[in-house]
């Protein structure tokens, strides 16, 4: 059975307009932000906000979550929609379903910034938790989606620069062929 927050997402949807050709980026991205509202993360939950080698981050974590893992996390969207806000409830289930704290950034959206951008963010935000002594043993990279290539495409960049990689990924429905 669907959750009400589901059912009344569904309803929305089905009431909007179909999207335009000429909507703007910034447009979409604010529609998404509305629809996402309506998911709302567990009292308990904990986000604090960080600055990760100039990428805007948040920590999230709730009343199970430990040390020991630290799940990376890099948001959907079609690269060029989405926000740690708008998965932030996604996020923070996750971090209670593994025990573990979860870290996420809002890397740089296209169409404003193109390619490598978020891929230059997504390696920021990784090497900044190595920095401040998290072991890439204990990190676990993941995302759905665009954010799901984005992981796919930073484990390669990792292993090519000699960085060390995670201890695990996750991707969920990643978007990993853009030719196609």
């Amino acid at each position: 059975m669907a959750s009400p927050q589901l059912d009344a997402i569904k309803q929305m949807l089905k009431g909007r307009p179909a999207e335009r050709a000429d909507q703007s980026a910034q447009d979409a991205r604010a529609g998404f932000e509305t629809i996402t509202q309506m998911l709302q993360v567990q009292d308990d939950t904990k986000r604090e906000k960080v600055t990760a080698n100039g990428v805007p981050g948040e920590w999230i974590t709730n009343g199970d979550s430990t040390d020991a893992t630290t799940i990376y996390y890099l948001h959907g969207g079609g690269y060029s929609i989405g926000s740690v806000n708008t998965h932030a409830t996604m996020i923070s289930q996750i971090a209670r379903a593994s025990k573990a704290r979860a870290f996420a950034i809002d890397y740089r959206l296209a169409p404003e910034h193109p390619f490598p951008a978020a891929l230059d963010d997504a390696l920021a935000g990784y090497r900044w938790l190595l920095a401040h002594g998290i072991d890439s043993k204990s990190i676990v990279i993941g995302g759905d989606s665009a954010g799901g290539g984005l992981a796919a495409a930073t484990l390669v960049a990792l292993r090519d620069a000699g960085d060390p990689l995670p201890g695990g990924a996750v991707l969920l429905s990643p978007w990993t062929d853009l030719g196609g």
